[in-house]
């Protein structure tokens, strides 16, 4: 995967490892005999793998460490997740860049008990086909030892020759370590699966991810994918490229994931563990997904000149979530569309794709009503299996509504730069969403918009974006997150929305 493999180099560079605090020779990483009691106070002789970047990634002192990560777990905020918890996204820089957003993760699990926890990793110092999977004695931390689940990783291993032990994955690496000291403070005692992935194409990583579900299936699991973001580049421009990977994560599509990383259109060094959980979690019963958290290094440090992205996300199952488009519609209000008029624009924006896509021109329509030729601005989503497919909107009204939603309705379609174009085959698992707009009404103090009622617009120099008011109620946003999130939308850093010059308009939808 060429985009995978941009992420890996970057991510091997010496760069991180400044910017992760950790010098070369800090990395000492080897396995050791050890000393595990068994439930019964007998003493096993054990390989045990030893932690390699303590002292530089984080503190070494036990009571340094517990106390750092017991600060950030209580500063993070615990989301309502409505469902089951099956897997985590956590980032794996140095705990001072990486360490709050990671937090936020792990503040879900807090005192809950698994039978065992997966943690899915990259490789950064070593490029092996398949994963290496450590199967032997445990992982130690300054805050103890962790034994490993043998009897899982044997069963992960079963049928997938691609999935074995190779000692170099995980004698130095970094990206599964420093997940360990968070669980150990949330969960307490556990037992763990360590998996390091070599091979980050998408095929790979999708194997893996079905190795992963069959190996664990009818135990409680936790999965975790260590990942980091886009590496390097300014403020803004990282913005930019981690909002695609986020917005995939949301939509719960690794594939697209996958191909957005391939493409170059976003980073991610952990992209192919990220993969390989979706995967699993969504064998393993998880239909849901929410970014919890997203910070880069410049928020820490203040220098935006090369930033490292960081997020936090889970993947849960919500048997609620089969109803469609419920979340969707709350935020809607009525502009005095009759149900017939509103069945003709559904009509008509699904002749217009069908005649796209079949080369048939669509004949004039008749019949309109004076609400249908009233000009507004509107737009058309797309859905798929309950997941975003294409979104396309006109803001200023300056053709009638329904030429509007013909032509949004084609756009999204085939012109919705985050998706491929439309294919025949998927026109009878569509799901389309109309959404009406009233006039864009300028924002003069943040108090004046309502979550439920109003979604936005942001304008900064030649940066815009607009995200539509069920967004923020379909993720349970506050206020503060929807302003920040539409600054994401529009590519510049989450705070514009405070500087004078950023215009922030709100307006509402008739969503349908």
């Amino acid at each position: 995967m060429n985009g995978n493999l941009r992420s890996y180099k970057k991510c091997i560079t010496p760069l991180l490892l400044i910017l992760a605090g950790v010098s070369v020779c800090a990395l000492y990483g080897l396995f050791s005999g050890g000393a595990i009691a068994d439930e019964e106070g007998r003493i096993m002789k054990e390989e045990i793998r030893k932690p390699a970047v303590a002292g530089s990634f984080y503190p070494a002192d036990p009571q340094t460490l517990s106390r750092q990560v017991r600060d950030f777990l209580s500063r993070a905020s615990k989301e309502e997740i409505p469902g089951e918890i099956l897997a985590l996204v956590s980032p794996h820089a140095g705990y001072m860049y990486s360490g709050q957003v990671a937090a936020h993760a792990f503040k879900l699990v807090q005192g809950m008990n698994f039978d065992a926890v997966v943690v899915v990793a990259p490789s950064h110092r070593v490029h092996f086909q398949g994963a290496s999977i450590y199967d032997r004695g445990g992982y130690e931390t300054p805050l103890g030892l962790i034994p490993i689940d043998k009897e899982l990783c044997r069963k992960i291993m079963e049928g997938n020759d691609s999935i074995r032990f190779i000692p170099q994955g995980h004698s130095q690496e970094h990206s599964l370590e420093v997940q360990l000291p968070f669980l150990q403070e949330a969960l307490g005692k556990f037992n763990l699966v360590p998996i390091v992935i070599g091979d980050q194409s998408f095929p790979s990583c999708q194997k893996i991810g079905q190795a992963i579900a069959r190996g664990v299936k009818g135990k409680k699991v936790l999965l975790v994918a260590s990942t980091d973001l886009s590496h390097f580049h300014p403020y803004d421009r990282a913005v930019q490229l981690d909002q695609i990977l986020l917005e995939d994560i949301r939509a719960f599509d690794p594939q697209k994931l996958a191909k957005d990383l391939d493409a170059g259109k976003g980073e991610a060094c952990g992209g192919g563990p990220v993969v390989a959980v979706m995967v699993a979690s969504r064998e393993l019963g998880a239909n849901k997904s929410k970014v919890l958290n997203y910070r880069n290094s410049g928020d820490v440090t203040g220098d935006r000149s090369g930033v490292v992205g960081y997020t936090a996300a889970v993947f849960y199952q919500n048997p609620g979530a089969e109803e469609k488009g419920a979340g969707r519609k709350k935020a809607s209000i009525s502009l005095g569309l009759l149900e017939e008029e509103k069945k003709a624009l559904h009509q008509i924006a699904q002749s217009a794709i069908e005649g796209k896509l079949k080369g048939i021109k669509t004949p004039p329509w008749e019949g309109l009503t004076p609400n249908l030729q009233d000009k507004r601005g509107a737009f058309v989503s797309l859905h798929k299996g309950g997941h975003l497919r294409g979104c396309i909107g006109q803001i200023i009204p300056t053709k009638p509504l329904y030429q509007t939603i013909a032509d949004m309705a084609v756009a999204a379609a085939f012109d919705d730069p985050r998706f491929e174009p439309l294919a025949i085959k998927e026109l009878n698992d569509l799901e389309l969403e109309i959404s009406v707009l009233t006039p864009m009404q300028r924002v003069q103090n943040a108090d004046e918009i309502e979550i439920g009622k109003h979604g936005l617009y942001v304008k900064k120099g030649f940066f815009s974006g607009l995200l539509l008011p069920q967004v923020a109620t379909e993720y349970n946003w506050d206020r503060i997150t929807f302003l920040e999130e539409t600054c994401r939308k529009a590519g510049v850093h989450r705070q514009a929305w405070r500087e004078k010059d950023t215009e922030i308009y709100r307006f509402s939808a008739d969503i349908f």
